[in-house]
């Protein structure tokens, strides 16, 4: 059951899905089933508590195990946001949900959903989100150029005040005009 995501592809690919869904039959048995092929399921049974138990515990063990990608559309949105009430543009980074409406019972989904439509969809619980695209060696950090223009000293002064590079800074003047230093003997 193993879903991890290793691919470093920047291209966008759609979100993914688990549904696993308990289903009744005529003589008060059940039996459940995953959307996802290899997953062992047990066998057809009356003890309805058990199933639902064993539903949520495969549910909650796929939301475990799937790596959220960052890179991956909206579910929600490709389903045309059919999971929630009114229209949302679908956006933010991918978070991974478990929704399952307990006034049904039934059925137990894992979605890759986007962060606008998360909150908006009845019974469901963010489990998880993608983790941040960290750069490697071989993708070194964007270059931003300097500014043209020195920058500006602390305190209140303008561009115009700030000294040319590999000049000393000016001396700071207070708000008062300068006063000059009487002599003995000085008039004013």
């Amino acid at each position: 059951m193993t879903t991890a995501y290793s691919e470093s592809s920047t291209e966008r690919v759609p979100g993914r899905a688990w549904t696993i869904r308990l289903i009744g039959h005529r003589d008060h048995s059940a039996t459940l089933s995953c959307s996802r092929e290899g997953c062992r399921m047990p066998a057809r049974s009356k003890d309805l508590a058990a199933l639902r138990a064993f539903a949520a515990q495969h549910a909650a063990a796929h939301a475990k195990a799937a790596t959220v990608r960052p890179n991956a559309f909206c579910y929600c949105g490709s389903q045309q946001c059919s999971a929630h009430p009114g229209t949302v543009h679908c956006a933010g980074a991918v978070v991974l949900i478990l929704r399952h409406d307990p006034a049904v019972g039934q059925v137990w989904s894992v979605e890759e959903v986007c962060a606008a439509c998360a909150p908006l969809i009845p019974n469901a619980t963010v489990v998880a989100r993608a983790a941040r695209q960290s750069r490697n060696a071989e993708q070194p950090a964007p270059q931003i150029p300097a500014a043209a223009s020195p920058g500006i000293p602390g305190g209140f002064s303008s561009p115009d005040a700030a000294p040319a590079e590999g000049q000393p800074a000016p001396a700071r003047r207070s708000g008062r005009p300068a006063q000059r230093r009487r002599r003995p003997g000085q008039q004013r």
